[in-house]
């Protein structure tokens, strides 16, 4: 069974910074894709960052040049380095990993942003 266990959200004011990781435990041998996402209250779920195995990433346009994903593939682990942050970005954010064509997620984090 796996597991996502996600760290590092709270409250910041606009322009601050924070970073999130998310570590995924259980039987994993290697994971394939990872990334982040975000829901706002009201709203859908939207991706934020992804990260490939082979490490190529891909961001929502609103987040570009302020955060930035990354892995470590030895600790089964991901994170998002947010700068610059802003109100827009106050969200829960949820770590997903892809592994054996299954979609986990982590509970939630919340990242608040004040103005």
């Amino acid at each position: 069974q796996v597991q996502l266990v996600e760290s590092g959200g709270g409250l910041v004011q606009a322009g601050g910074s924070l970073r999130l990781s998310c570590a995924a435990s259980g039987s994993i041998f290697r994971i394939d894709a990872m990334g982040w996402y975000r829901q706002a209250p009201g709203l859908q779920r939207d991706m934020v960052a992804t990260i490939s195995s082979g490490g190529r990433t891909n961001y929502e346009d609103s987040v570009k040049g302020r955060f930035t994903i990354s892995r470590d593939n030895a600790k089964n682990t991901v994170y998002l380095q947010m700068n610059s942050l802003k109100p827009e970005d106050t969200a829960v954010y949820y770590c997903n990993i892809l592994y054996r064509g299954i979609d986990y997620w982590g509970q939630g984090t919340q990242v608040t942003v004040s103005s």
